[in-house]
């Protein structure tokens, strides 16, 4: 026997008019490149995107054909989301801080017909065009008075809109039809298309506002520092809209002054970013004496949140920190730490073991432990294992079939992580697979160690990386950035070290670096890191 529902397909062009018809006055929020402040609401970036879609279709854009936005976050930038996705289009997000080759390479992968793009990218677009065809026009997100000049033709956004119906059938295709695609960053090869469809990234937004996830609602102001070009926006284009909440997108100024006045200026309650971000933003506070009177909490990912980030947010300023863990392949939002009945009933400080793991499954996913010969590991916080997943938003293979089949014979894709899973059902990524160092036939967490060497007063980031070693097959050694002003000797990380690692997990060698590279998303970037320690020999023999 079938149910006797209505069969309404979950498109996310419904989100939007959702907000429109029942949230349609509530604010939007954008900052440009030089600081400008504007104001927009659901409404009218519904009208926007619908006639986004008028312009696409005269463009001769049909469902499927594969739309390019590279660009920070603005209120156009939305527009063109939803107006590319609503007509059945592809919205494929370009990141603009990768290598000219990395984007050119994806863009022709994806075969871009259209490139809607910031006007800081400008000279970049000059670059790209000659290395991809088959884009056919570029607009760049600004008004006419703004448009750069450039050496090929281009459209200003207000123009390319202007003049458009503010009225464009959207929907009316399959639920499971395409809707976004966004590239890994491609760190051991080829950058690899996860295509979303509509019917996931309809049930993502579900999913992430649940009181146990981002639980975002009507009352929020909530700062989207995650970049739109990365990893679907964390999913917030989505649910910020469908509750209603005030959006605040900060554009391309991510300095900790700059999101320091947005946060005050706006009275954002909630915000995500990476931890770089948030590091910079607690220093600026730090040096100026400054306070947060609306910010109540943040949720951190892309990487391992540091102890101390924690701490200072909690205990300096009263914001809670929600780690969180996903990818690309998992739209991405796959754990949350927050805290379940068992948890919640301890003490802050036995609190922190758990927010320092990246939390609890979302309802609607699976999660595994496995070893290298595909069996099942215990849930025991201690057995180290591959994290495995499967459900309704997670790839089941990347577009054009890059990679082969990606799942195993019960369905679970391949995160890529070391991970441990507690009996309380808290999630630990201990690595990547690919990062992981292999001491003596063990795993040694280089993200466990950086972390607890940025706790040191005097570090402003850390890096673990491998290096070969003649007995042991590979040693860990520490990489530190100092605060500025600040100083430190090998030994003084030594002996903070100390006692808070496994002894034979202590780094063989520590040294200071300027600058610890990131990639293109804010995350260390450790293929970089190898790469300049090319010829790197360990100091001396060390024993376990």
């Amino acid at each position: 026997m079938m149910g006797l529902m209505q069969d309404v397909p979950l498109t996310v062009d419904r989100i939007l008019d959702h907000a429109a018809a029942w949230h349609g006055a509530r604010e939007i929020v954008s900052r440009d490149a030089e600081g400008r402040v504007s104001r927009s609401t659901y409404a009218a970036v519904h009208a926007d995107a619908k006639r986004v879609s008028n312009a696409l279709a005269a463009e001769g854009i049909r469902p499927g054909d594969r739309v390019a936005t590279m660009g920070w976050n603005s209120a156009r930038h939305l527009a063109a989301w939803y107006g590319a996705s609503g007509m059945g289009a592809v919205l494929h997000t370009l990141n603009p801080r990768l290598f000219l080759e990395q984007i050119a390479y994806i863009a022709n992968h994806a075969g871009d017909r259209l490139l809607i793009a910031d006007p800081a990218t400008a000279d970049l677009v000059e670059q790209l065009l000659p290395q991809v065809p088959s884009i056919e026009k570029v607009i760049f997100l600004c008004d006419t008075a703004s448009l750069p000049e450039t050496g090929f033709a281009a459209t200003a956004f207000d123009d390319w809109i202007a003049g458009q119906p503010a009225e464009y059938d959207w929907g009316g295709f399959d639920e499971n039809a395409a809707c976004g695609l966004c590239y890994t960053s491609g760190t051991t090869g080829n950058p690899k298309g996860v295509l979303y469809s509509h019917r996931s990234n309809y049930i993502h937004a579900l999913m992430t506002l649940q009181r146990d996830a981002l639980g975002l609602s009507a009352r929020d102001t909530v700062l989207l520092v995650v970049p739109m070009y990365h990893a679907n926006a964390w999913g917030v284009v989505y649910s910020a809209p469908a509750v209603g909440a005030k959006l605040v997108l900060p554009g391309q100024r991510m300095d900790g002054e700059s999101i320091y006045n947005l946060i005050e200026q706006e009275g954002v309650t909630y915000s995500a970013a990476v931890p770089t971000v948030w590091q910079m933003l607690l220093q600026y506070m730090q040096e100026n004496g400054k306070r947060f009177t609306t910010l109540e909490r943040v949720t951190i990912g892309g990487s391992a949140c540091p102890e101390s980030i924690i701490r200072t947010f909690r205990d300096d300023y009263g914001v809670d920190v929600i780690q969180g863990w996903g990818m690309t392949e998992t739209s991405p939002l796959g754990t949350v730490s927050v805290p379940n009945a068992a948890v919640a009933a301890k003490s802050d400080d036995e609190q922190m073991a758990f927010k320092l793991k990246q939390g609890r499954l979302l309802c609607g996913l699976e999660m595994k432990l496995v070893d290298d010969a595909g069996k099942r590991l215990p849930h025991d916080g201690r057995t180290p294992g591959r994290l495995m997943i499967k459900g309704p938003t997670i790839a089941g293979a990347y577009f054009g079939n890059e990679g082969g089949d990606v799942l195993d014979e019960e369905g679970f894709f391949d995160t890529g992580d070391v991970s441990t899973i507690d009996a309380e059902g808290y999630m630990q990524i201990t690595d990547r697979a690919k990062d992981v160092v292999k001491s003596g036939g063990e795993w040694i967490s280089s993200i466990e160690i950086e972390n607890i060497a940025m706790g040191h007063d005097a570090v402003a980031n850390a890096a673990v990386v491998g290096v070969a070693h003649p007995k042991w097959d590979e040693r860990p050694i520490l990489l530190c950035q100092l605060k500025p002003g600040a100083s430190a000797t090998a030994d003084d990380l030594r002996t903070f070290l100390d006692g808070r690692i496994a002894k034979w997990w202590m780094p063989d060698d520590i040294l200071f670096v300027d600058d610890i590279p990131l990639g293109p998303t804010g995350k260390i970037d450790k293929k970089a890191i190898r790469a300049g320690l090319k010829g790197y020999e360990l100091p001396f023999e060390v024993t376990r």
